[in-house]
């Protein structure tokens, strides 16, 4: 697929996903969403990390609302359930660990877009904004799932309901994301943490998000026991050979991904 809507680079095993909208505030239409559920499964086959971010001066602005020609007739159960759904799970799913690199405003769609990678670092000029009630929309694209389970039930109520900012480092301290960085170290900081995981074990890193999503469904038994199954796959790997010896003779480790 020849990309119009994003730009897809990798490098040191790190694959970027540019959303490249800038002029509607990186907003989803319909072709971005299939291009980024196309580069995020493309990226999965040959990276060990996906970073996804925003070009200009928002991360995404939410659902293009000029993707049609009547706004007012668009399909939105068919939209979530076809084209949303299908990314956000790809997101989820993915074998890999997601980074979303929040470099700017992020509402509606957008904000839950990022809620759905596993680790949420932003400037802190960004902001999130649960923004659906002002144009007469419940919250969607996981949002609804999402947020309770980060902030609590009163926080997301309130959020959802008053549409209101939430600053990066608001964000932060409520726990809805992993840590906001200053502006000016936020390239360099995000190069880092990318880097990390990008060297890391990633079978390992694949049981751990496995065990934590899948957390939610189970009582202590089914969890215990899913833990000694993904546990029991990582005892398999090079990587936890190499990180036993790298232990033994007090040197980092090597890890090759497998």
């Amino acid at each position: 697929m020849t990309y119009q809507t994003i730009i897809l680079t990798e490098a040191d095993g790190v694959a970027t996903i540019t959303l490249n909208r800038p002029e509607v505030m990186n907003a989803l239409s319909s072709q971005m969403r299939a291009e980024l559920l196309d580069a995020v499964r493309r990226a999965e086959k040959s990276a060990r990390v996906i970073v996804l971010t925003g070009v200009g001066r928002a991360f995404c602005s939410g659902q293009d609302l000029g993707d049609g020609a009547n706004v007012a007739q668009i399909d939105l159960e068919r939209t979530l359930r076809d084209e949303y759904e299908p990314l956000l799970r790809a997101i989820m799913d993915c074998r890999l660990p997601t980074i979303a690199a929040v470099n700017g405003a992020a509402a509606g769609a957008g904000a839950n877009l990022a809620l759905a990678c596993d680790v949420v670092i932003a400037c802190e000029s960004a902001s999130f904004i649960q923004a659906f009630t002002r144009i007469g929309l419940m919250p969607d694209a996981g949002g609804t799932y999402w947020l309770p389970r980060q902030v609590g039930f009163a926080r997301a109520m309130g959020a959802m309901l008053f549409a209101d900012r939430i600053t990066a480092r608001q964000a932060a301290d409520w726990g809805m994301i992993w840590e906001a960085v200053p502006d000016d170290a936020f390239a360099s900081h995000l190069a880092a943490r990318a880097g990390a995981l990008a060297k890391g074990p990633t079978v390992a890193y694949h049981g751990v998000k496995q065990a934590l999503r899948q957390s939610y469904a189970h009582d202590l038994e089914a969890q215990l026991a899913l833990e000694a199954r993904l546990q029991g796959a990582c005892g398999q790997t090079r990587d936890f050979k190499e990180g036993v010896v790298a232990f033994l003779e007090k040197r980092p480790p090597a890890f090759e991904g497998r």
